[in-house]
């Protein structure tokens, strides 16, 4: 009976405590909503969309608001945002783009943690996302956080009258003696294969030896993408690193296809792509910028995302709310249970300076020979 009674009051308490606390974060997120349409404005610097679908959907919810959008290459961007900042004009509100530009514009110290601008029950869940927990590639976890996850099943992909899938299980098989001469690349020290470098330079299976002997033994050729690409096909070579549109090659009847690298032992590399959001300090329009970040990080904002192929112009890509349907995702970008992955977003895997540092020391050795 004491037992009972104790439980009673215990329950009671709870919901004695729940009503208020409801209550409280409706009330802010009213106060917000009506304080973000009396600033009416969002200034969004975002790396490669502008006016897409998925911000459309916003501007259809809060029509008051109007969504300003800056576009640029990441580098672009992050330039320009510390520009503005240094010169004590702060301009943009928010930033959206690739992680490795938002940890230049962290370093900058323009960022604000953005965590402290969640509101939205949802979107303060952390049960909701992928791994049950906010993906933040900063050290500190704060500031720039990662909305994206893509399992990176492109970028390495063959000629299939001169190579076979079914003659690699490991990324060590491409080092054997039969691919000398015969892979062409995007070179490493240029921007796009960020993402596998940091797999091998950080996977432990992997490492700097596989990337010397990778880029610096097999006599490797290297090419632009597009032309890497048209070289696979007419087969000029077996096996390409860093290709693109291959999908498009092989629905024109051309004899290429990616490699399902998930299949290998060593697993595969799950990329942020252009998926990272910063909070920027002393922006002009704070309250719209919360209304926004609340949600674009909504079931309703991320399912959007999904829907849209504007951020990458080629494939939807895979948001890392687990809470929405995935089924209207192409194969390639859904995450398999049970296979390895690697996420270079976490902050012990983010860093790709000690990759290309490495990958420069193998090509200008190479250029001495």
């Amino acid at each position: 009976m004491k037992n009972r009674i104790a439980f009673l009051l215990a329950l009671l308490f709870v919901l004695t405590l729940k009503v208020p606390l409801e209550a409280d974060w409706k009330s802010d997120w009213e106060k917000g909503v009506e304080a973000a349409r009396k600033e009416g404005r969002l200034n969004l610097y975002v790396g490669r969309y502008g006016q897409a679908a998925l911000l459309e959907e916003f501007t259809k919810e809060y029509p008051e608001i109007k969504l300003v959008t800056v576009n640029g290459t990441g580098d672009q961007l992050a330039t320009r945002i510390l520009t503005e900042a240094r010169a004590g004009k702060v301009l943009a509100d928010l930033y959206s783009g690739g992680p490795n530009s938002n940890l230049i514009l962290y370093r900058g110290k323009v960022l604000e943690p953005i965590k402290s601008a969640f509101i939205l029950p949802e979107v303060l869940d952390e049960s909701k996302w992928y791994e049950r927990r906010h993906a933040f590639t900063d050290p500190e976890r704060q500031f720039v956080f990662v909305y994206v996850v893509l399992p990176s099943t492109r970028g390495l992909a063959y000629n299939s009258n001169f190579a076979s899938p079914k003659e690699f299980n490991s990324y060590w098989d491409l080092t054997r003696p039969k691919w000398k001469g015969k892979i062409v690349s995007q070179r490493p020290t240029e921007t796009g294969l960020s993402v596998h470098l940091q797999f091998y330079y950080y996977n432990p299976e992997l490492g700097p030896e596989f990337m010397r002997r990778l880029f610096g033994a097999t006599d490797m050729t290297f090419g632009d993408r597009r032309t890497i690409t048209d070289w696979l096909a007419a087969g000029k070579f077996a096996i390409c690193h860093g290709c693109r549109q291959i999908e498009k090659a092989k629905s024109q009847g051309l004899p290429v296809d990616d490699f399902d690298t998930g299949a290998w032992k060593e697993g595969q590399p799950l990329s942020t792509g252009g998926g990272s959001i910063g909070l920027i300090k002393g922006g002009p329009h704070p309250n719209a910028t919360r209304v926004f970040i609340n949600w674009f990080l909504s079931r309703k904002g991320q399912t959007a995302l999904q829907k849209s192929n504007d951020l990458y112009g080629e494939l939807p890509p895979n948001s890392r709310r687990m809470d929405i349907p995935k089924d209207m995702l192409p194969p390639e970008n859904r995450l398999v249970e049970g296979r390895k992955y690697l996420d270079v977003s976490r902050p012990e895997f983010d860093d790709v300076a000690p990759a290309l540092k490495l990958v420069k020391e193998i090509m200008a050795a190479r250029e001495q020979r």
